[in-house]
């Protein structure tokens, strides 16, 4: 069973909001208490949080739904309902988050980085909250707003200073073992690295991490062997280490084409041109393996590439190795720029920017797009028609009627708002008066029961089709 996992498919759902509570206070002797509706509460976010502690995606690949939870609805007696809780994920070090079309929504580094993956939806108000001096009990309250949804793919670039790179059974599990207190599987046989293995390493005053990417054979950058799996996990990382097998039994192979096949999987997957190298020659404690070494070192100076000869079984070289490594980190963080404290940009909207636009479709619908309009439909109780009503009123304040008017929209033409997805259509009546004093009994609006000559136009239309196709199916010839 795999306990590695870097690269899972999360399905996240913030909590919906709870429903206001349209309630009247009724006690003894005082029949006409007023409103007492309380407020909904607010959805739970869905929230990632790096975590050093947690080195692998495996519980998300196991998992991969998950769903905060849902805020209360309100009560009687100005009562507000309960928020949702928050639902944190913690996720590795280094984890990047993209959506489906794989655009990055994130990178997070460093522990405590949070991500807000699914935002919460609103509570809705009570009709205590509504009230007003012309509006003094509201017979409805406003529904809470669902809480977003979708899904979001989380890859985990392993966040280390040093990596490995070369063939399998090159020695760099058994280089990573004596570096550092890493424990990987070492045996003699290809592929026993399975997963990256991290290691820190202490040289003087300089700490720095390095990393084991294993499965890199020819082909790798178009998914041979475990290369395409682990290579991303090079992208962090400030330096290359080659680690080259002076006593490889394969006599097909040798340490210059290696290299050079490496090297050509590392141009193929792109961006890492910048990255220093270095070439360690591995297992030279063999007498084959120092007098290919001594042959091939030659040429590999000619590169322009630094040399170290190690032994991971006699420790041969290797304190040199770790200095080496530690002073082109220390450069590298050095040349790093400072990280700043994020500034606070206030941008104020434009004197003449509505919140909303009003564009007409290819069917004759004007659709109104805006975060307010569109959040307003999303909380009006459509069974109500004093809410529906409210509705009216808070799109005429916004100035949505004067912009239909502009656009060309004229009485009975469809008005929409909304994505196209989830958007509400209704027959537009400019003439409707606006205001609480059409509200009639607590719940009812007289507006809602004027005619609508539009629509009965429209129904008119579809029974004289409905009469000429029945009379074509009459007399058409057999």
């Amino acid at each position: 069973m795999t306990t590695f996992v870097d690269r899972v498919e999360l399905h996240v759902a913030a909590g919906n909001g709870g429903h206001g509570c349209a309630s009247v206070h009724r006690e003894k002797f005082k029949p006409l208490g007023g409103p007492d509706g309380g407020n909904g509460g607010r959805g739970g976010d869905v929230i990632l949080v790096v975590d050093q502690s947690v080195t692998t995606l495996l519980d998300y690949h196991h998992s991969p739904h998950r769903k905060a939870t849902n805020g209360k609805p309100g009560e009687g007696g100005n009562r507000s309902g309960k928020d949702g809780g928050d639902l944190v994920l913690p996720v590795p070090d280094g984890t990047v988050v993209l959506d489906k079309k794989g655009e990055v929504l994130a990178d997070l580094v460093g522990e405590g980085t949070t991500f807000v993956a699914a935002q919460g939806g609103r509570g809705g108000l009570g009709n205590a909250a509504l009230a007003s001096a012309r509006r003094k009990a509201p017979g409805f309250a406003l529904l809470g707003e669902p809480g977003s949804a979708g899904d979001v793919v989380l890859e985990l670039k392993t966040v280390a200073d040093v990596a490995l790179v070369g063939f399998p059974s090159a020695g760099k599990s058994s280089l990573i073992s004596v570096l550092s207190a890493a424990k990987p599987k070492i045996a003699d046989y290809p592929f026993t690295t399975l997963v990256p293995n991290l290691g820190v390493v202490t040289a003087g005053s300089t700490v720095y991490t390095i990393a084991d990417v294993p499965g890199l054979i020819p082909g790798a950058s178009q998914g041979k062997g475990l290369g395409l799996e682990f290579l991303r996990h090079v992208e962090r990382c400030s330096v290359l280490v080659h680690v080259l097998d002076t006593a490889t039994l394969e006599s097909e192979r040798d340490p210059l084409s290696d290299l050079d096949q490496i090297e050509a999987e590392l141009a193929e997957y792109g961006g890492l041109e910048d990255r220093p190298r270095l070439v360690v020659l591995n297992k030279v404690d063999i007498p084959d393996g120092k007098d290919l070494a001594d042959i091939i070192r030659p040429e590999l100076e000619a590169r322009g590439y630094q040399i170290f000869e190690v032994s991971a079984v006699s420790r041969l070289g290797l304190k040199e190795l770790s200095f080496a490594l530690a002073g082109i980190v220390a450069e590298a963080r050095a040349a790093k720029p400072k990280e700043e404290a994020t500034r606070i940009v206030i941008r104020p909207k434009a004197v003449d920017d509505a919140g909303f636009t009003v564009v007409a479709d290819e069917d004759g619908i004007y659709r109104v797009r805006g975060e307010k309009p569109e959040r307003w439909v999303r909380q009006t109780d459509f069974n109500n028609d004093e809410a529906v009503g409210y509705l009216a009123d808070r799109l005429n304040r916004l100035g949505v009627e004067d912009a239909l008017l502009e656009a060309g929209a004229r009485a009975g033409d469809g008005v929409a708002i909304g994505s196209d997805e989830d958007s509400v259509v209704f027959d537009w009546e400019p003439t409707m008066a606006a205001g609480a004093e059409m509200l009639g009994r607590r719940g009812e609006d007289h507006r809602m029961e004027a005619p609508r000559p539009a629509a009965q136009r429209r129904r008119d239309r579809a029974d004289a089709r409905d009469e000429a196709e029945q009379e074509f199916d009459e007399f058409k010839p057999f």
